[in-house]
């Protein structure tokens, strides 16, 4: 069900809030304290600091300020510092509010740029501010990687909008910020609002390191077959990303029919650009530019979930964890005792 569904009639602050966790508990999914706390901060008009640790579910927090928003009849922004996460957003939001609800815009393109919800890079937003101030079409800021905001060549980018939009509502997000009076306070100044801090230290989906000096290779093929996927791996160049995605296709990961589950899935896809000068088997890997889960389901049978990304990373199949539990272990807590499988980067 998508989440406008449940618009209500009025932008009363427990209608909207029920109808939020209405469709949380729905999806089979239940919220955090933390995530409680700021969504109902929200919905009674206060800018909200989210200072939580990263999987927290900081992404369901904008969800419901973006519902906040619709209901309101306010344009909502969603902003983040590179186009490769501003990308996965727009996708994940139109999942949950509807392709047509959605917009995209950075600086090489838009995509349905009248709709009510943005994805933006965090620039096109402080541009915005900067050309029309207070008489901007923006209701609402959601600023992801806030802790940008110190960054000497961009950070005046997370800092236009607080200064130039007094009318808008702004929930600031981030797993590395330190003191934030100073926000709270200045904010609370700016826009005539109240304004939320909700930090906390406990990390809801434990975090587990550990240094290995055998190769790559075998290295994944140990946490994929313990059950330690998915795994996300990190590369310097696009290149260095296509290379390992190449060599991984030795390495037994799946099943033969998982695999020609797999290939099938990508049919139809393009493949990425200079694949075709390293002849990529496809079934059994991902690229640099495709992320790829292989998710057993309850009746035994296999499903996929894909999307692309254009950061430099490749990304192994898993056999034991579900895209939903994926989520849910990003998002919030599951209702039911489940397992969750840990993320692991390379």
């Amino acid at each position: 069900m998508l989440l406008t569904e449940l618009l209500p009639d009025n932008a009363d602050p427990d209608s909207v809030f029920d109808a939020f966790s209405s469709w949380t508990l729905e999806r089979g999914l239940t919220l955090y304290p933390a995530q409680e706390e700021a969504v109902m901060e929200l919905v009674s008009g206060a800018n909200v600091i989210l200072a939580t640790p990263t999987g927290s579910g900081k992404s369901m927090v904008a969800i419901g300020a973006h519902f906040y928003a619709m209901s309101l009849g306010k344009r909502t922004y969603y902003t983040a510092p590179i186009k490769a996460l501003v990308s996965e957003k727009f996708f994940a939001l139109c999942e949950v509010f509807g392709a047509e609800n959605v917009g995209m815009m950075t600086g090489d393109a838009a995509v349905n740029s009248s709709a009510p919800i943005i994805c933006a890079t965090a620039e096109i937003v402080a541009n915005l501010a900067l050309r029309e101030g207070p008489n901007s079409d923006i209701g609402q800021v959601v600023m992801d990687e806030f802790h940008f905001y110190s960054e000497p060549d961009r950070g005046w980018a997370w800092q236009v909008p607080l200064i130039e939009l007094p009318h808008a509502q702004f929930l600031l997000m981030s797993a590395t910020l330190g003191e934030v009076d100073f926000f709270s306070e200045d904010l609370t100044r700016r826009t005539g609002k109240p304004t939320t801090v909700v930090s906390g230290t406990e990390r809801p989906v434990p975090l587990m390191f550990s240094y290995a000096t055998t190769p790559v290779g075998e290295t994944i093929e140990d946490l994929v077959t313990t059950n330690q996927s998915p795994v996300y791996i990190v590369h310097f160049t696009q290149a260095a990303a296509l290379e390992r995605a190449q060599a991984l296709t030795s390495v037994n990961f799946c099943s033969k029919e998982e695999k020609e589950a797999i290939a099938e899935a990508l049919g139809g896809f393009p493949s990425p650009p200079g694949s075709e000068r390293h002849s990529l088997a496809w079934s059994g890997t991902a690229s640099a530019f495709t992320m790829l889960a292989c998710c057993p389901s309850t009746d035994g049978s296999s499903k996929f979930s894909r999307r692309t990304d254009f950061s430099r990373s490749s990304a192994v199949p898993t056999p034991s964890a579900s895209a939903s539990t994926s989520r849910s272990a990003r998002y919030c807590s599951p209702v039911s005792p489940s397992t969750t499988a840990s993320a692991h980067g390379i």
